[in-house]
């Protein structure tokens, strides 16, 4: 039986970070809501409690009962995790002088205690909190402080429990990984048996008992998910799986033509249907963002759902819906966190069951199986790009030109980022390697492309403003186009991406130049939140 750790998210915006970090000891974890703890599962060898946007004290603060697994297994309490052990088992939380939040030192570690195998004296830390722990239940002891912090870390004198007030899983936290690989292999024994490999054997004879000999049918979008999920099942099932890939005209441009080929090379069965001038007619006019996009969506199924009438013997949907789509998902707090159109089931029409091959996996993870399948690089390390497409990167109603001269931007803005080559060193290379992309680290630094250092990148046509410029000795009233790049670990959080100044003069200038229609570009310098990576 596979081992796995159970996460019980009480809210936190880096509960999915922990996930991560866990799976990056080749370890299986499964995140929950703070109140679906699984009784009786033979297979959770720990349990880690995250953060949360609530105070202990607050009136509807998430709780869990502390009995379903303190005693039996090993818990680490993570920030309100480790305030709600002690306020539950007896110690004494209260609202801090001022809120604690950024780096701090550990001035003391106690590195007898297997929490801190291994870390040294004076280690950063990320601290995020309003409230502390001013005093930590009896058979408890301090394990760790910082010069504001007394009670930064303890473990319990009695049974396997350990808290943390400061985020082990982020970044700053520079031995983060240490604390949670003490925790997850020394303490809790995981065998780190979870790795692409393992999960590329298990998913292909698991597809093939789900599925037998029947036929199943993908939809496809070019991107990272559904490309792997496509490739996973083509070795399970081989020519019983049929791919459709939709054109709605909103692609990058040449886009449909090179996935195509991508796919042929692939050894994939797929039909590609071309139903842009459908998608065109309806959106004729139409420039609220939301009915765009539910415009799109409806028109997608009805193409999606005729080329899938044809093929009368499918009995299976397949579709690259990821883990974080189904954590989003998840309605711990009352409202709707996120909304996916890969999630929620099946139009009832289709009459199909639903197979989704990678709805254990982060993103990161799906790259890795895609590298453990073989697959080309450049499908692997494609950045997220929206359903919709262009259209959502389009501000006002969608035409055939305009969409031409925002292809024709993020195409030169997309070569560029491809084509321009960066040296990183330090924290800055850990996380362009932690992403799983493919370096060398030569004298402690590593060379990418600024694309591989980007989570998302694309351009923005802002067709509903025209400002004035001269080409020449003419006059003209065009268009600007805005660039948008970010760096993130989930999409759940993000910042602008600090690109090189040399850079945003050599692809403005082309782009200026060689666009017709645009006569300026700006640079979004927002972070999310409070903006959206998207700008509709």
């Amino acid at each position: 039986m596979q081992q796995k750790i159970i996460i019980l998210d009480f809210g936190s915006q880096t509960t999915q970070l922990i996930g991560r970090r866990v799976r990056e000891l080749d370890t299986f974890c499964e995140i929950l809501p703070y109140n679906k703890f699984p009784k009786d599962d033979p297979t959770v060898i720990g349990v880690i409690l995250s953060g949360s946007p609530y105070s202990v004290h607050d009136p509807e603060a998430f709780k869990v009962d502390l009995s379903q697994f303190v005693g039996r297994l090993p818990v680490l309490g993570i920030c309100y995790g480790a305030q709600f052990i002690s306020h539950t088992l007896g110690g004494k939380v209260e609202k801090a002088d001022s809120r604690e939040y950024g780096r701090a030192n550990l001035q003391t570690v106690d590195t007898t205690n297997p929490l801190f195998k291994g870390f040294e004296q004076h280690s950063q830390v990320w601290m995020s909190h309003g409230d502390t722990i001013t005093a930590i239940p009896e058979d408890f002891k301090v394990i760790g402080s910082t010069a504001d912090v007394t009670n930064a870390a303890f473990a319990s004198t009695r049974q396997p429990v350990w808290a943390v007030q400061f985020h082990p899983e982020v970044f700053h936290t520079l031995q983060g990984t240490q604390l949670l690989k003490n925790f997850v292999v020394d303490i809790c024994g995981s065998k780190q048996e979870w790795s692409a490999a393992s999960f590329v054997d298990s998913t292909v004879a698991e597809l093939k008992e789900q599925l037998g000999q029947d036929r199943v049918i993908l939809g496809l979008s070019g991107g990272v998910d559904s490309s792997v999920a496509a490739v996973l099942l083509n070795k399970a099932i081989g020519d019983r799986l049929t791919c459709i890939f939709v054109d709605h005209g909103m692609l990058r441009k040449n886009e449909f033509q090179q996935v195509m080929d991508d796919y042929k090379v692939l050894g994939l069965n797929v039909i590609g249907v071309d139903a842009s001038e459908k998608f065109f007619a309806d959106l004729a006019g139409v420039t609220e963002p939301e009915q765009k996009r539910k415009i799109i969506g409806r028109d997608f199924v009805e193409v999606f759902n005729a080329e899938a009438k044809k093929i009368t013997d499918a009995k299976w949907l397949a579709q690259g819906t990821i883990y974080p789509d189904r954590i989003e998902s998840l309605n711990i707090t009352g409202k709707v966190i996120k909304s996916h159109h890969n999630v929620g089931g099946l139009p009832k029409e289709m009459n199909l069951q639903l197979c989704e091959p990678l709805k254990w996996l982060f993103k990161d993870e799906v790259r890795r199986v895609g590298r453990q399948l073989g697959m080309p690089e450049h499908l692997i390390t494609r950045h997220p790009f929206p359903g919709p497409g262009l259209a959502v990167r389009i501000l006002g109603d969608i035409t055939p030109e305009k969409v031409r001269v925002l292809q024709d931007a993020d195409d030169i803005y997309i070569r560029g980022l491809r084509d321009y080559k960066v040296k990183l060193s330090g924290e800055e290379a850990r996380k362009v390697l932690a992403a799983g992309v493919p370096a060398d680290m030569k004298d402690g630094t590593i060379e990418v492309s600024l694309y591989d250092q980007i989570w998302q990148a694309g351009a923005v046509l802002l067709s509903t403003v025209r400002s004035v410029g001269v080409m020449g000795d003419e006059r003209t009233y065009e268009n600007p186009v805005a660039l948008r790049a970010v760096t993130s670990t989930d999409a759940m959080t993000a910042d602008w991406a600090h690109l090189p100044y040399d850079f945003m003069a050599k692809v403005s200038n082309e782009i200026i130049n060689k666009v017709r229609g645009v006569n300026r570009v700006c640079y979004d310098i927002s972070s999310k939140p409070p903006a959206t990576i998207e700008w509709e």
